[in-house]
């Protein structure tokens, strides 16, 4: 027990640091939200186009990832090589500098749509390598039992940057217009992502002079097939499950404002859509600490207690942050309760968690497609609800057990956040077909192929091993034989 004690405090400083900068990539994450609604309006798209925000920063993903896997199978992996924290400092400056580009073409007096694509490209660079890197040493900071939940705290930070993300950047980015129809002012968006960019400065100069570890290998190349993370079939099937959890997620959220101004009466004007798509994000962030409390190994009594304060404690901050009627969002509490409920259906087991929430989110997209008004509206909400713990629980459930390959399967499963720069393109698209009045209602139909996937994967793919499998228990490197490999969760 003092050995565990002693493990604890000896992360406990990196691990918040680390929180803080989950939080910032939140909140510039969802920001893009908001620029595909103010894009629609500059330099008025059709739905395809305006989703092509998205496409343009979770593309970079790919793209990087791509690289990374390509250098580390005929060279040797970069993580390896530089550490953990080097890649977090690299993964800021190109972040940073990408705000700053996006700052620079809204000050032009004439931008271009395509400019604005490769700024957020280059952001979304940055990006990459903050989540090939800072994931994984989330996860390696203690041990691997309790990986999710480490994972599923820090991720509710970044579920808090993305509740907020939607509130600020609407008041920001529309609150100044005289009306609705006025197109926003540019100035908006420069001094925003100025603002911004000295943030990801600031958090890279802390992170410099921090205590992270920079944990490297030093184990030779020559010991490491270097495409080895490749062989684990519940790698693989992880990395479709990434794909389909970042493009049902980002689908939804990208398009849930243009839903809201389009389809639902009491949403006048992009400053309240912003306000309720807090709902949606704030879900995740509900969650992710109710997840984080329920896989921990606190008494059951305690857990519940906890989940319940905490849950209502972040409801009521959305609340007061959103300035809503009650009465108009007490319905969310409704679905918490689910939420709540569905944790102790799953017995805070990360597999049958991630298997029983995308089933639940598959009947809200049905409901939420078959029906209209605050029900619709709240159904789809309730969504980030339960995608809450999918990202962590597929993550750590992918690379567990992978030892030497899990720096090299995490930029793997980075790789297929593809997910997010193809999915919402095509919800644009399919929206674009089924024409008006219906088309962006019934086109969030589109989701429910991903949840089908995640609910397999849960219950059946995350258990699909190589019965040959060597896993290290802790970043001590302790090995310890696969012999049980198969079994469940």
């Amino acid at each position: 027990m003092e050995q565990t004690s002693s493990s604890k405090n000896k992360y406990m400083v990196p691990l918040m640091t680390l929180t803080v900068l989950f939080f910032m990539w939140g909140f510039i994450t969802c920001l893009n939200d908001m620029l595909t609604t103010y894009f629609k309006k500059l330099f008025d798209l059709e739905g395809f186009k305006s989703n092509l925000v998205q496409c343009a920063f979770f593309m970079a993903y790919f793209v990087i990832s791509l690289i990374y896997f390509v250098v580390s199978a005929v060279w040797q992996d970069p993580i390896r090589k530089i550490g953990y924290k080097t890649t977090i400092l690299i993964g800021l400056i190109i972040a940073a500098i990408g705000c700053l580009a996006l700052c620079n073409e809204a000050s032009q007096p004439d931008p271009e749509y395509n400019v604005f694509l490769g700024d957020l490209f280059i952001l979304g660079t940055g990006f990459t390598f903050l989540q090939i890197s800072a994931n994984p040493l989330v996860s390696i900071l203690g041990n691997q039992e309790s990986a999710s939940t480490r994972l599923n705290a820090t991720q509710a930070f970044n579920s808090l940057g993305t509740t907020l993300a939607p509130i600020i950047g609407a008041v920001v980015i529309f609150g100044g217009r005289a009306s609705n129809d006025e197109i926003p002012d540019q100035s908006s968006v420069q001094e925003l992502y100025m603002c911004l960019a000295g943030v990801l400065i600031l958090l890279a100069v802390l992170i410099f002079f921090s205590n992270i570890p920079n944990l490297k290998s030093e184990k030779e190349d020559s010991t490491i097939d270097k495409i080895g993370a490749l062989k684990y079939p519940h790698l693989v099937l992880g990395m479709l499950a990434i794909f389909f959890y970042v493009g049902g997620e980002v689908t939804i959220g990208n398009n849930l404002q243009l839903y809201m101004l389009h389809s639902i009466d009491f949403v006048p004007n992009e400053h309240i859509a912003g306000k309720f798509l807090a709902f949606y994000w704030g879900g995740a962030m509900i969650g992710r600490f109710a997840g984080s409390i329920y896989m921990s190994d606190m008494a059951q009594s305690k857990k519940l207690v906890y989940m319940v304060c905490v849950g209502l404690a972040i409801f009521g901050l959305i609340f007061g942050l959103t300035g809503l009627e009650f009465m108009d969002i007490c319905y969310f509490t409704i679905f918490m309760a689910l939420n709540f409920g569905a944790f102790i259906a799953s017995r805070g087991i990360p597999s049958r968690t991630l298997g029983l929430f995308a089933i639940i989110n598959i009947c809200l997209i049905i409901g939420m497609v078959l029906t209209t008004g605050a029900i619709s509206l709240w159904l789809v909400l309730a969504v980030g609800l339960f995608n809450s713990i999918m990202f962590s629980n597929v993550f750590t459930l992918a690379i567990k057990w992978l030892g030497e390959y899990t720096s090299q399967a995490s930029s793997l499963l980075v790789m297929m956040i593809l997910g997010g720069a193809l999915m919402p393109p095509l919800q644009g698209f399919l929206a674009d077909l089924i024409g008006e009045p219906d088309g962006c209602h019934l086109a969030f139909a589109l989701p429910i192929v991903s949840y089908v996937y995640l609910a397999w994967y849960g219950f059946k793919g995350c258990n699909i091993r190589n019965s040959k499998l060597v896993y290290f228990e802790n970043t001590e490197g302790v090995e310890a034989s696969g012999s049980d490999n198969n079994k469940a969760e």
